[in-house]
């Protein structure tokens, strides 16, 4: 199990309104480096023997950034959601027949050893998917993760697409997995756009694999603010200080 080579998929094609900034969001900085560093600095540390990174808003800026990264461009155009967005590494990866560990771009302080235990969680248990989840203090605004009784997942519901009842749940999708990349992209060919938003949501792979048989399993991370994504000047405000108060992120 040790040493399980995975390719990582960072998603980093968003503009990042929030941020209230034309700068797209990756390239905003964290303590001297742009946030997309930290991902794919994580990502080659925990082992990924490739790294293909998904783009759109100001993509050249950031191929020029990057351009000695050793990592892969993929451009997502126009941007049709996340599950639409990972569809197009499907050439790249066509003959793959590995692992696939899925990343955002704009949560820099994951670990490596988190990436790590990630994928070895997966192949323990023999698993489709495992979804990467946390409980934050404030859960409103996340994917909820709904449960069978024996502890895989039975589905992903976005919050606008939530019952009543699934709101309450406490434990959320932080955005990041590790798949059978075959799997992956047999998914991915099955999902649509019905729903509020109109875009293709990689969520939905969780429902398919249930549906087809396979195990969907989550992966806890106890500490929330590992996985926290910046939307916010506040949250990159209070990543820089997670940085500066050595609480060793990453590690």
């Amino acid at each position: 199990m040790k040493g399980k080579k995975f390719c990582a998929l960072i998603l980093a094609a968003g503009k990042g309104t929030r941020m209230k900034s034309d700068l797209a969001k990756v390239l905003h900085v964290l303590e001297g480096k742009s946030l997309l560093h930290y991902s794919i600095e994580a990502a080659r540390r925990a082992g990924a023997g490739k790294i293909v990174v998904i783009i759109g808003h100001q993509a050249q800026k950031i191929r020029k950034e990057f351009h000695n990264s050793g990592c892969i461009f993929v451009e997502q155009n126009p941007q049709l959601g996340t599950g639409h967005a990972v569809l197009q590494a499907k050439d790249v990866l066509a003959t793959y027949q590995g692992l696939t560990v899925i990343l955002c771009g704009d949560v820099p302080l994951l670990r490596p050893k988190t990436i790590k235990s990630l994928v070895e969680s997966h192949v323990t248990a023999g698993a489709a998917v495992t979804v990467l989840t946390t409980i934050p203090a404030e859960p409103q605004g996340y994917g909820r993760i709904v449960k069978r009784e024996d502890g895989s997942i039975l589905k992903i519901v976005e919050e606008r697409e939530a019952t009543d009842v699934e709101k309450k749940i406490g434990e959320i999708n932080t955005g990041i997995y590790c798949v059978n990349t075959p799997f992956l992209f047999s998914a991915l060919t099955k999902i649509d756009n019905n729903n509020n938003q109109k875009e293709y949501y990689l969520t939905d792979i969780v429902e398919i694999a249930c549906r087809e048989g396979e195990i969907a399993r989550p992966y806890i991370v106890l500490d929330y603010i590992e996985v926290m994504g910046i939307n916010t000047p506040e949250e990159l405000f209070l990543a820089g200080q997670c940085l500066q108060n050595n609480r060793k992120y990453p590690d």
